[in-house]
Parts: C-alpha cells; structure tokens; sequence
C-alpha cells in the first residue's frame, strides 16, 4: 500500500468541484488532468498557508490557535468600511473622483440604510 501525500484532495471532492463549474452539479468523471490540478492547486495553496504562518508565528508569541485563525482569515470589511475606503480613496484633490467600482460600493452601502 503506497503512502498518500497529506495534502491530496479526494477525488470524490475534485468530482464534486467539476460537476459545479462543468456540468451544474451533474455526476461527470475526472480526468487524470483535472485530479493533478486539484491535488497541485490544494497543495500549493496548503504549503502557502503553511510558509504565512511560519512567518506570523515567531512575531507575536505567545500565541493562540484563535489569534492564528483571526490573523489568517480575517474578516472582510463591511459595507460601511468598504464604502468609507472607497470616499477616502476617490477624494484625493480637486477634480477627484470615484471608480466605477468604488460607485456602486458607495451606491449599495447607501441603499442599506434605512429610510
């Protein structure tokens, strides 16, 4: 019996990822191509995540599992925050103004407020 690598997703997973992008979530069988990319994807991604943490570790000890997972999966700003960043960025002197994309954040964070 050959040893696994611990970072190989199953393919049971890998045929669950095809199905949702090729075939809207139909059973489809995966080809030795697309099993290679998810276990190479799943395994940079893996080694990545490893390499940020080896680095944040020795800052800050002592440390916690918590404050680990609070520093590598930090929540996304709200809406609120996203559209203060957007004002910030696009008032920069005179004639400024915001992107396409910093409109529609600032369009929607308005549209949450309340009447």
């Amino acid at each position: 019996m050959t040893q696994e690598h611990p970072i190989t997703p199953p393919p049971e997973l890998v045929e669950g990822w095809m199905a949702e992008i090729w075939h809207e979530g139909t059973p489809v069988r995966v080809a030795a191509s697309d099993l290679h990319i998810a276990i190479q994807a799943a395994r940079w991604g893996a080694d990545t995540e490893l390499d940020a943490c080896c680095k944040w570790l020795p800052k800050l000890p002592p440390w916690s599992a918590d404050d680990l997972r609070r520093h590598r999966r930090p929540k996304p700003p709200s809406l609120k925050e996203q559209a203060l960043m957007a004002l910030e960025d696009g008032d920069i002197g005179p004639g400024a103004s915001l992107t396409p994309v910093e409109v529609c954040i600032v369009r929607r964070a308005l549209e949450a407020l309340p009447e």
